[in-house]
């Protein structure tokens, strides 16, 4: 890896298999987001909780973090298999509101412009996979990490020396990735596997990164220009818009819920949380977690 990482000593997650043999008999893997945005200012404000309101939209589930998805028509090299996780992942764009969320509602709150446009966030929020092939509903909960184009850049003349972005993803991120082979460590890159996600997604929607800007309106700001125009097909793998707009999002699990329905005589919940313990002298980098389990009425 680029940088170094403490991971944490984590067994498999019991949830995770099952999660994705559910997942692998949907047809097109879709599921919920649940996130937070800052309310805006004003008498409206005062009807929410804490400042906030919630948003939700449909995402495409595109694997496991370090994990990435076989795909034969994908062309971007490929990152040895060093890491495993149980970590969901999706794309987006960083104009989306979304992104801006993620960072607005983080331990940083960062809100500025210029601020959201690297690798960052960290704010809460809820994933709901509803996978009526096998009746059950899946909720993950935890924090929302933003992989950019900068996740592998460095800072000046200093070795090693990153953005605070960069830095506490890697360090959220990668303490829940799981070592399979530690001969290959030093080979993997995140920059690799965030042009493989890229080279996952088709032409047409990698072209989709050229849209006109998300959410601005259609008359009066003039017509798209030949780069950012709607139905673009892209093939290079690095194309500087596309790139410039594509973002990977990193889910990181506290808490997984599976509802099984299918047999409403034996109908059960189970609620996995994950908990870590602390590394010699307090630590909070490195340590052990594991995952405990609580069988609950549905």
């Amino acid at each position: 890896m680029s940088t170094t990482t403490a991971h944490l000593t984590v067994p498999p997650a019991p949830w995770s298999q099952t999660f994705q043999s559910h997942l692998a008999q949907m047809p097109s893997p879709e599921f919920v987001l649940a996130s937070l945005t800052p309310a805006p200012a004003g008498p409206a404000s005062a009807s929410t909780t804490a400042g906030f309101l919630p948003r939700a939209r449909y995402c495409i589930h595109r694997g496991m973090w370090s994990t990435l998805p076989e795909n034969k028509h994908n062309d971007a090299p490929r990152n040895p298999r060093a890491y495993t996780s149980d970590m969901p992942t999706f794309t987006t764009d960083v104009r989306m509101h979304k992104v801006s969320e993620f960072f607005a509602t983080s331990a940083g709150k960062a809100d500025d412009e210029s601020q959201i446009q690297g690798s960052g966030g960290g704010g809460p929020v809820e994933a709901v996979y509803w996978i009526k092939e096998t009746g059950t509903q899946w909720r993950v909960r935890g924090t929302a990490w933003v992989i950019g184009n900068d996740i592998d850049e460095t800072r000046g003349d200093v070795p090693g020396a990153v953005s605070s972005g960069v830095r506490v993803v890697k360090s959220e991120v990668g303490r829940r990735m799981q070592v399979l082979d530690e001969s290959e460590v030093e080979n993997w890159s995140w920059g690799k596997e965030l042009t493989g996600h890229f080279g996952n997604c088709s032409p047409g929607m990698r072209g989709s990164w050229r849209n006109p800007p998300p959410g601005t309106p259609t008359h009066g700001q003039g017509e798209p220009d030949e780069e950012h125009k709607l139905g673009q097909k892209v093939m290079d793998l690095e194309d500087p818009i596309a790139r410039s707009n594509f973002r990977v999002v990193v889910i990181k699990p506290d808490e997984v819920e599976q509802t099984d329905i299918s047999n409403p005589e034996t109908a059960r919940r189970w609620l996995y949380t994950f908990v870590t313990s602390k590394g010699e002298e307090g630590k909070k980098e490195g340590g052990e977690g594991e995952w405990k389990c609580e069988e609950l009425w549905p």
